[in-house]
C-alpha cells in the first residue's frame, strides 16, 4: 500500500467558527471554502483551511444526526479524521479491508474525469478514521461539488510546512496492538521506542511511520503499575483513545513562535533551569539559548543532527488536543528529553488548572 502523505486532517467541533478563528488567528491558516446541507454534505457545516502544505477540515454538525455531533459529545473537540494520500484510494480501501481494517465509508468519487477525486474510510484507532484520497490531477478542488471554494484572501510566506507527525494517545495494553495493525493493515514500520519515565509517573511510546516517511505516529500508552498521569488524564477526559496533539513543520521556530505568540497562542512554559546546562547537553542547535529561554522552546539531538520543538497549552474545556511546532535541523527522532520534558510541562500546567484559583486552558 503506498501511502504518500497526510492529504488532510478534519477536526470535529462544537463550534466551527471558533475552531477555525483559532487556527487563522493564531497559526495563518486561511479559509479556502466550505460546505453543508446545500452542498450535499449532510447536517454539518464545514470549512476548508489551508496553509501552505497543510490542509484542515473544522467540521461542526447542526440540529440533526451527523458523526460529529456524536462524537463531540462523546470527545469533546478533536482529530476525527486522518486523511491519507494515495494512488487509488479505492484499491487501497480493498486491500486495508482485506488486511483486517474495518470499513467505515465506501469508496465515493466526486468531480469529472480527469479532475476526480477519491475518498474511502476504514477505522484508525479509537473513533478516528483513515480516509484513503487520491486525486487525478493536482491542484484539484478538495472535494468537487462537496465544498464549495473561494479565492484565499492574501496570505503570508507561512510559518509551516507540512504535518511532521501525530501523537496518539492510548489505553493501557494496546500499543503492541496498535504497531501491530499499521504494520500489517497500513503497511507502517516501527522505527522508534521508548519509555519515559517522570517522578511515579510513566508511559511507553513506539513510532510507526508510512514507507514514504512522510506519515508518522507516535503512540503513547500509560503504564497503570505506576501513579496516574497526563496520559491517563487524558484518556479519561477524551474518553478513550484519541490525538493528542499535532506536529507542525517549521523552517523557523522562533519567527514561527513569536509570530503565532503576537497573534494569541498560548505555549507551554520551560523552568529556566533547563537552559542551564543546555549547550552541554546537546551543543550548538544553531540557535542562541537566550533566544530559546526566551520563547520556552525545546532543543535535542539525537545521531542526524538536531530539534527544536515547543507545545500549545490545550484550549479546550476537556484540556485535550493540543499542538506542537517542530523545527528539524537533521534530527529524525522526537528527543528523549524533549518528551520528558513536555509531560513535566503538561503536568505543571494541569496541577495550575486543577488548584483553587488556578488558570484555566480552556
Amino acid at each position: 500500500m503506498d501511502i504518500r502523505a497526510i492529504d488532510h486532517i478534519e477536526l470535529y467541533v462544537e463550534d466551527a467558527d471558533q475552531a477555525a478563528a483559532y487556527l487563522c488567528d493564531s497559526f495563518g491558516f486561511a479559509p479556502h471554502g466550505s460546505g453543508g446541507p446545500d452542498t450535499g454534505l449532510g447536517e454539518c457545516r464545514t470549512l476548508l483551511l489551508r496553509h501552505r502544505g497543510i490542509t484542515v477540515l473544522v467540521t461542526a454538525a447542526l440540529p440533526g444526526a451527523h458523526p460529529a455531533g456524536e462524537y463531540v459529545d462523546r470527545h469533546g473537540d478533536g482529530v476525527a479524521v486522518i486523511g491519507l494520500e494515495v494512488d487509488d484510494a479505492e484499491a487501497a480501501f480493498s486491500e486495508a479491508v482485506e488486511r483486517g481494517a474495518v470499513p467505515t465509508v465506501p469508496p465515493m468519487a466526486l468531480g469529472a474525469a480527469g479532475n476526480r477525486v477519491t475518498f474511502a474510510s476504514v477505522l484508525g484507532f479509537g473513533d478516528v478514521e483513515h480516509r484513503f484520497t487520491s486525486r487525478e490531477a493536482s491542484g484539484a478542488l478538495f472535494a468537487p461539488g462537496l465544498i464549495r471554494e473561494s479565492a484565499p484572501a492574501p496570505a503570508d510566506a507561512g510559518l509551516f510546512e507540512t504535518v511532521d507527525h501525530i501523537a496518539v494517545c492510548l489505553p493501557a495494553g494496546e500499543l503492541d496492538a496498535a504497531v501491530r495493525h499499521y504494520q500489517e493493515v497500513f503497511g507502517f514500520a516501527q522505527t522508534f521506542e521508548e519509555r519515559i519515565v517522570v517522578g511515579l509517573q510513566a508511559m511507553d511510546s513506539k513510532v510507526v511511520q508510512s514507507a514514504s516517511r512522510q506519515v508518522t505516529f507516535t503512540l503513547i500508552e500509560p503504564d497503570t503499575t505506576r501513579e496516574l498521569g497526563q496520559i491517563d488524564a487524558f484518556l479519561s477526559a477524551h474518553g478513550g483513545a484519541g490525538v493528542q496533539h499535532v506536529a507542525f513543520l517549521t523552517r523557523d521556530i522562533t519567527h514561527a513562535v513569536r509570530t503565532a505568540s503576537d497573534r494569541g497562542a498560548r505555549f507551554l512554559s520551560t523552568p529556566a533551569a533547563y537552559y542551564d546546562t543546555l549547550t552541554d547537553r546537546v551543543g550548538d542547535v544553531g540557535a542562541p539559548v537566550p533566544t530559546l529561554r526566551e520563547l520556552n522552546i525545546l532543543a535535542d539531538r539525537d545521531s542526524s543532527g538536531a530539534m527544536l520543538q515547543i507545545f500549545t497549552e490545550s484550549r479546550h474545556p476537556r484540556r485535550t488536543l493540543f499542538y506542537e511546532l517542530i523545527d528539524r535541523r537533521g534530527a529524525r527522532t522526537f528527543g528523549s528529553n524533549n518528551i520528558k520534558a513536555l509531560y513535566e510541562a503538561v503536568e505543571r500546567q494541569r496541577a495550575l488548572s486543577d488548584a483553587p484559583g488556578g488558570a484555566s486552558t480552556a
